[in-house]
């Protein structure tokens, strides 16, 4: 690859990375008071093998939707799923007004009480399912970047060109290590930036508007011209755009800090996490 189709593909795996660290910071809050009840080793075993189970489902679930990704339907599928959960998010949180922390301290409390009783394994299973609902919005916003990517000429891997590939499963395999080793990080800039979470979900809400430009380029369709969805215009237009969200999702959140003093995220995934 030349250095242009580099930077193209390094400037997708950091857009990825970023936000999956921001959608997995509440994620890994829940995940961390669902294992609260076990003992401090067992937590740690707990979330090993939750997080491996749903690595593997990432995989071959990414493996099974390079092989779908170019049928219009799919992608117009995953367009609405992602505007309608962002849209849903969005509207929850603006209505409601609640600090961004609570919905993931309301939602792990619940998670703790309903595992109380259950056993070891029985927690590594429901971290696994909690963790696989979690990665169907980041692994469809993935694909919805990376799709728009010029071929690498790194040949294919199932139904992606090669390097569109490794550059989802990167960020996948990045957002599972940030959900287990960073997760007090990405925590603590909610908690001091609030409106950063929102800004996330206005992304992938953006990145659904992508997916559905692509579906409407599909040559089956032809709504719009099938060039105009790889156009340097619209690309540049779709990171400037996604850039103006984090930015203004960053500034606008600034004075919400005093806000949430007492509160303490960060200490509690710490905790649970055994650190």
């Amino acid at each position: 690859m030349d250095w242009g189709l580099l930077l193209e593909y390094g400037w997708v795996l950091l857009v990825l990375v970023a936000l999956e660290g921001l959608l997995a910071a509440d994620n890994a809050l829940v995940l961390a008071i669902m294992v609260k009840h076990l003992p401090e080793a067992e937590r740690k075993k707990a979330l090993f093998y939750g997080l491996a189970g749903a690595f593997v489902f990432r995989f071959g679930s990414l493996f099974i939707i390079s092989y779908l990704v170019d049928i219009w339907q799919v992608q117009a599928i995953g367009a609405l799923y992602l505007l309608f959960i962002a849209g849903n998010h969005i509207f929850r949180k603006l209505l409601f007004k609640k600090p961004v922390t609570d919905e993931a301290n309301e939602s792990g409390t619940e998670a703790a009480v309903n595992t109380k009783k259950g056993g070891f394994w029985l927690t590594v299973l429901k971290v696994e399912v909690a963790d696989i609902a979690f990665a169907v919005d980041s692994i469809l916003a993935a694909v919805a970047l990376a799709v728009a990517l010029p071929p690498s000429g790194m040949g294919h891997i199932g139904g992606l060109d090669g390097g569109q590939f490794l550059v989802i499963f990167a960020g996948g395999f990045i957002g599972l290590i940030i959900m287990r080793f960073a997760a007090s990080f990405f925590v603590k800039l909610l908690h001091s930036r609030p409106g950063l979470e929102i800004a996330a979900f206005f992304i992938v809400g953006w990145v659904g508007v992508k997916l559905t430009v692509i579906t409407l380029a599909h040559p089956a369709l032809g709504v719009i011209p099938e060039d105009f969805a790889h156009s340097t215009i619209w690309k540049t237009s779709f990171y400037i755009v996604l850039v103006l969200i984090a930015l203004i999702g960053w500034f606008m959140s600034g004075k919400s800090i005093e806000a949430h003093k007492k509160e303490n995220p960060v200490r509690e995934v710490d905790q649970q996490l055994g650190k």
